[in-house]
């Protein structure tokens, strides 16, 4: 390596190292929009409350570890992440990843994991990975999403009825237990919380202006049981204060272990809060987001929420569209947001400790019902096998089994439907000989290759040529779009076997970007003679011509004229 390929490497990097920190473009916005964004904070912080609350409950990390997650998580990422509107916190998909890994290694094995999943976030922004949401099929994204709504509503029903169920279970199982636990007395009062909670919340959703539903209905729900004394669970006792900064439960021979749990946690931060970048972006114009920026800002602040004693964050959708829509221009507004909340540990913990448990299952329970966009789910059904299979298969495969197991499959079946409908847009044409015709061009086929000539289609494709009986074919592959090594080396074993079978190969304009493929995996020294290699078709055509004028003089009266 030439010193100076070392110094452009070098400045490379240190460009995309100050990529990753907050710079004085950060804070331009708020000279001009401090006002709005105090205002979208504050409303963005009425609405999560509620759902911090809510998703700590659901992970089984308890509702403080919710609430601290959104305080501390969400003013990191809000200064380092590379969304200027994006709200971060405990999200639905972390809280149903997280269930799981709570059942088997405690609330201490996720605080490790919250710490090593913010470290390979780190490295993911670092080794420039924040572009892989593009590569996420939309029936995959759509089937996750729905997915995940599914599992947010089967965790609530023990907590609607108010059941106390196996730690560990699927959602399915456990919900049908809870169904199956559960008493008219008790179960009912707790039911008729939730119904009332969703119905307050929809009611608040007709409403004109941004009334903050969740809260309201919380609001009523919790004087409504403490007036009415009654005998359902509450949240209990929350932290009247941050709890400090702490590795101290962090063991390093547990560490082996829960590198597989900490790797679909930061698979799925990255997913999420890359996909709700995207989503932030085109919903306001306050710039496209940094990719690598945001996994480095997700990476830092799951790492500071493990450090106090919380649970892995992403970016949060509903959240961040709220924060959009209240008006926010500036990391200011998420700011405040975090905040806010900082400020109920302090001075409204004793009032939010009362809130039943069925209140938050009604918030969450709305929340999943929004989470699907039934317009959207509709198209997807509607557009054929391929999309509506996938869209359907992600959802099972992520109520049956994990997220991200359920986002491969989705990829691994996307990419099959779009591989197969590609290898089917791929095929041989035969075209007549341009000019006047000419004797023995009966001997000469000349055929066009369409599409993609892929590991899909190279076998289907290249068989239709294979039973010629010309005696010469020239082949034209100016309209071949992909060129992949399985299609390129069964192009050179096709025609070795014909150039054996004394039927000579013209090929006629092999693309610039093929070329190499092509020469790698023999097939320009499958030809004959390097001349038989042509850029124009007339050339070819009359090369072709030639060399039946020359067998036909040496065998006039032996003529296969079958083609």
């Amino acid at each position: 390596m030439t010193a100076a390929t070392t110094a452009s490497a070098t400045s490379s990097v240190a460009r995309h190292l100050r990529t990753l920190l907050p710079g004085r473009a950060d804070l331009a916005p708020v000279r001009t929009s401090w006002r709005r964004d105090l205002l979208a904070g504050v409303t963005v912080a009425v609405v999560a409350l509620p759902l911090a609350l809510g998703f700590g409950i659901s992970s089984g990390m308890g509702a403080a570890a919710g609430l601290v997650t959104a305080v501390v998580a969400g003013v990191v990422a809000a200064v380092l992440g590379g969304s200027h509107v994006q709200v971060s916190g405990p999200t639905g998909a972390m809280a149903v990843i997280l269930a799981p890994i709570v059942a088997a290694h405690g609330t201490a094995g996720v605080v490790t994991i919250s710490v090593m999943a913010g470290i390979v976030l780190v490295l993911a922004g670092l080794a420039r990975l924040g572009r892989i949401v593009v590569y996420i099929p939309w029936p995959v994204i759509e089937g996750f999403t729905a997915g995940i709504a599914a599992i947010i509503f089967l965790q609530q029903v023990p907590l609607a009825l108010d059941v106390t169920v196996t730690g560990g279970e699927r959602p399915l199982a456990a919900a049908l237990d809870a169904v199956g636990q559960a008493g008219l007395a008790q179960s009912g009062t707790a039911l008729g919380v939730t119904v009332g909670v969703i119905l307050v919340i929809e009611l608040c959703r007709r409403l004109p202006g941004n009334v903050a539903g969740a809260l309201v209905a919380v609001g009523l729900a919790t004087g409504a049981a403490q007036v009415l004394h009654l005998d359902i669970s509450r949240i209990g006792a929350l932290p009247t204060s941050l709890p400090a900064p702490s590795l101290g439960v962090v063991d390093p021979a547990t560490l082996a272990g829960l590198a597989g749990p900490a790797l679909s946690v930061a698979a799925l931060a990255a997913i999420e809060s890359l996909l709700s970048a995207r989503v932030a972006a085109g919903m306001a114009p306050t710039g496209r987001p940094l990719p690598d920026r945001e996994l480095v800002g997700q990476g830092m602040a799951s790492i500071a929420s493990g450090v106090f004693g919380g649970m892995p964050a992403t970016g949060a959708i509903a959240r961040t569209a709220v924060n959009v829509r209240a008006g926010a221009q500036s990391r200011l507004a998420a700011v405040v947001h975090a905040l806010c909340l900082a400020l109920v540990v302090l001075v409204g913990a004793g009032l939010a400790s009362l809130i039943p448990l069925a209140a938050l299952a009604g918030v969450l329970i709305a929340t999943a019902f929004r989470m699907v966009n039934v317009r959207e789910a509709t198209t997807l059904l509607r557009l054929g096998r391929g999309p509506a299979l996938t869209f359907l298969v992600t959802i099972v495969c992520t109520v049956a089994l994990d997220l991200i197991t359920a986002v491969e499959v989705g990829i691994v079946l996307a990419g099959f439907f779009a591989l197969r409908r590609m290898a089917s847009t791929s095929r041989v044409e035969r075209e007549a000989l341009p000019g006047p015709a000419c004797p023995g061009d009966e001997h000469i086929s000349l055929l066009r290759l369409d599409g993609s000539l892929f590991f899909g289609a190279a076998d289907r494709v290249l068989d239709e040529i294979a039973d010629s009986r010309a005696w010469v074919v020239i082949l034209r592959l100016s309209q071949v779009n992909l060129l992949d090594s399985t299609g390129a080396h069964r192009l050179m074993e096709l025609m070795t076997q014909l150039e054996a079978r004394g039927i000579t190969v013209l090929i006629k304009g092999i693309r610039p970007e093929h070329h190499d493929t092509a020469l790698r995996a023999g097939v320009l020294g499958a030809l004959r003679h390097q001349a038989h290699l042509f850029e124009e078709l007339p050339p070819a055509v009359e090369h072709a011509r030639d060399h039946v004028r020359r067998e036909l003089a040496h065998r006039p009266t032996t003529v296969d004229r079958a083609l």
